[in-house]
């Protein structure tokens, strides 16, 4: 069947073109995923790192990973603001059931921790008793309000939720660029190229 054409019982597929056999995300969309992308990595690297820096070197490194998250925390709010505008392209009906319902758990978990994620981060801080002012300050210069004043028993909790929850990142991301490799490279589907 020619891609150009369509019977008249389907609706057309959005983005649907040679490259994109199965329809293709909207150009904003692809540039909110792809921004998150290296931001996310060095997110997860400093946050990593952190334990292990000098005392008098670790107030730039939660600078910067706490301005890192709050990127990642408004790209990711304003993408599911968008999906309210531009619906993402339905799975191919050659996309079995469970992997259906498996793209869909990941998707849904890697949006919620990488909204939830960052707000713990932020409240963990301010808990410590560091909110992002002066040294700590977003990007480095933007200084942001205090929250709460210090309370060491609701940071150790926060803490511990932020590093559980940082912990479960490379098991999605895994899942999630495993997924991908596996239709393009295995079952050479046009999935991946959705994205692209």
């Amino acid at each position: 069947m020619d891609l150009a054409t369509e019977t008249p019982m389907q609706a057309p597929i959005k983005g649907r073109d040679t490259l994109h056999p199965d329809g293709q995300y909207s150009r904003l969309a692809k540039w909110f995923h792809w921004l998150t992308v290296p931001l996310l990595f060095l997110a997860l690297l400093t946050g990593l790192v952190i334990r292990f820096m000098k005392d008098d070197a670790k107030m730039p490194f939660y600078a910067l990973h706490e301005s890192l998250g709050l990127l990642i925390l408004g790209l990711s709010l304003a993408r599911l603001a968008w999906r309210g505008f531009s619906k993402a392209p339905v799975l191919p009906d050659h996309v079995p059931a469970a992997q259906r319902r498996a793209a869909a758990f990941v998707h849904h978990a890697l949006y919620a921790a990488l909204i939830i994620q960052p707000l713990l981060g932020f409240f963990t801080t301010n808990a410590y008793g560091f909110p992002m002012q002066g040294a700590t300050a977003f990007l480095g210069f933007i200084d942001l309000p205090k929250f709460m004043e210090a309370a060491p028993a609701l940071a150790g909790v926060l803490h511990w939720m932020h590093s559980l929850l940082g912990w479960t990142f490379p098991l999605l991301l895994a899942a999630h660029i495993g997924g991908a490799i596996y239709h393009h490279a295995i079952r050479r589907d046009g999935t991946l190229l959705r994205m692209l």
